[in-house]
């Protein structure tokens, strides 16, 4: 039982930088406002020839696609006076394979938090086996994992973000479909690499931040909850009384 319970712990150390990342992920990968900053910013619609209104409203359907069941992300603008589809036969077998990274990582964010709140429920609220101090010093735990994490994976992205970011297609993709041609290849031309790194240091960030306001209320509350020192006669008395019992 007592292997369970430190198991139990661990998850939700653990469970924490993973809810934190997947939720600042599919924060920024479901609100339309940052893409369409971003074909503003880097120059869509003149690298894609498409007026920026629909483009605005692909992002929607980009939006939607991630969200809903539709097998493929099949878009219609009007480029040069015709109907054309967006994307080409490559691009939306991608998008595919984009799809079902961003559902793993939508039900990671779902499982991490309720297994997060289903912890602190069953064993700090309900069982009351431990007192809130030790959730406290777990979640800070849960902060530091992440920290470590974030370092790592920031060193790599500060050092030379065009590797990592090859590394990472590598490691999430079991094809080279995400090779593009930026010279004719719509997707690359609204979503360019410099979009990918703003948005890689933004989810960076908020994490961050987020996990330094964790961090601050655990060490609020410890501090608060501590109750007053033990003298050594105090503590001698203590362990007297435990030895005779």
């Amino acid at each position: 039982m007592a292997i369970l319970s430190r198991l139990a712990g661990v998850a939700f150390i653990v469970a924490i930088p993973i809810f934190l990342v997947t939720a600042n992920v599919r924060f920024f990968a479901t609100e339309t406002r940052f893409y369409e900053r971003g074909f503003r910013k880097y120059g869509a619609e003149e690298a894609t020839g498409i007026p920026l209104d629909q483009l605005d409203r692909a992002a929607g359907e980009i939006v939607k696609y991630f969200e809903d069941d539709a097998a493929a992300l099949r878009i219609i603008v009007t480029k040069d006076g015709q109907e054309v589809s967006l994307f080409s036969t490559r691009e939306i077998d991608h998008m595919r394979d984009v799809k079902s990274l961003m559902r793993l990582v939508f039900r990671l964010n779902e499982f991490s938090l309720a297994y997060i709140l289903s912890f602190v429920a069953a064993v700090y609220l309900w069982a009351k086996e431990r007192p809130l101090r030790s959730l406290a010093r777990q979640a800070m735990l849960g902060v530091g994992v992440g920290f470590g994490a974030l370092i790592v994976v920031g060193a790599f992205a500060v050092t030379g973000f065009d590797a990592a970011w090859t590394k990472f297609h590598q490691i999430a993709f079991n094809n080279d479909l995400w090779r593009l041609d930026p010279s004719r290849d719509h997707l690359i031309q609204m979503f360019p690499e410099e979009f990918w790194q703003e948005a890689t240091y933004l989810v960076g960030i908020f994490t961050l931040a987020e996990a330094v306001l964790i961090v601050a209320l655990a060490s609020t509350y410890l501090v608060l909850s501590r109750g007053p020192a033990k003298s050594k006669e105090q503590r001698a008395q203590s362990r007297e009384r435990q030895a005779e019992g």
